[in-house]
This record gives C-alpha cells, structure tokens and sequence, in this order.
C-alpha cells in the first residue's frame, strides 16, 4: 500500500453507502466504513475537491446464475446516509449497474472538472467498487483505491479484490493517509 501523491484536482468517488446497501450483511461492519468515507469527504470538501456519491436503483438486465437481481424500487433504499453529510456541490450519480461509469455522465462531469485522478471507496469491494475501478483505469484516471473504507458480502471476495485485482488498477491506501495527504 502506497500512495505516491495526491493531485491537486482529485475526486473522491464514493460508492452505494445509501441505506439499502450498508443495511446487508456485509464482511466487515458497514458502520465504520460510512465513518471513514464522511471523514474523506469532507476533507475534500475543505480542499475544494470534487465529492461523487454513488447509488443505486437498478440493475443490468440478464440472466445469471444467481437469478435475476432485484432492487427494492423503495425510495428510502437508496438514500444515502446521513453521516456523508451530502452537500450541495457534490454530484450525485445514480447507477443501474455495477460501476458508476456504464450508463452514466460521470466520466463527461469528471473531465469537464479537469479531473484526472480518482479515489474510489465504498460497498460492496468486488462489485461496485472493483467495477468503478475498473473502468476509471480504462478511461485512463489515476485510480487510487482507500481499501479500508470499503468491505464485501463476502470477506474472501473482498480480499481476492484488494490483494490481486487493485494492485493492478491503481495505488492503494488507507483512510489514514489520504487525510494525512490532504491535511
């Protein structure tokens, strides 16, 4: 885990902490990782760093082996929470697929910000978070990935991510340090 630098017009990139999704059971406590991710925030915020908080509300259509997933249409599902103290200037992406670049403006919005690196955090780490990362290094961001304010359904899906898919995307870290960095 090392973070060589944070650039100066970087974006945070928070993925689906709305209540639908830190309410599932997860790997490790939903809590603390929504902690970690207000702290983030709003110290982007202070620095005049762009915020993007994720949802989501639908998903791809298709057969799987697991079923056809099915998203509560419940508005209260996809509220974020609270303690991300959602502000007026942070952009809000509502996703109907796993990353929060498919179907959506994010790439557009980010680039019109002169946005080159990204700073990816959230539930779940093998979907939504891995799926954003993923197409953030594609689209050729600076992908920084802050692994201990995100976790899994599942402990070994979110290990197999952070130990053989991340360090092939981007740089990881720790909330710790990117305050540290934005300090």
């Amino acid at each position: 885990m090392a973070l060589t630098q944070l650039d100066a017009n970087a974006a945070l990139i928070v993925i689906d902490l709305q209540h639908g999704i830190i309410n599932l059971p997860v790997a490790a406590p939903a809590g603390p990782i929504v902690d970690k991710a207000a702290s983030i925030a709003r110290a982007f915020r202070e620095g005049g760093r762009p915020v993007v908080l994720v949802n989501v509300d639908a998903a791809a259509p298709g057969r799987t082996d697991s079923g056809v997933p099915q998203i509560p249409q419940d508005p209260a599902f996809k509220a974020f929470d609270p303690r991300l103290e959602q502000a007026p200037s942070d952009y809000v992406v509502t996703k109907k697929r796993w990353g929060a670049f498919q179907t959506t403006d994010l790439d557009s919005w980010l680039r019109s910000k002169n946005v080159e690196q990204v700073v990816i955090l959230g539930i779940a780490t093998s979907i939504g978070v891995e799926s954003t990362a993923r197409f953030a290094s594609e689209l050729g961001y600076n992908v920084v990935l802050v692994t201990d304010a995100m976790t899994d359904l599942k402990a070994d899906a979110h290990e197999n991510s952070v130990k053989n898919i991340f360090p092939r995307l981007g740089e990881t870290t720790t909330t710790e340090e990117i305050l540290a960095k934005l300090g």
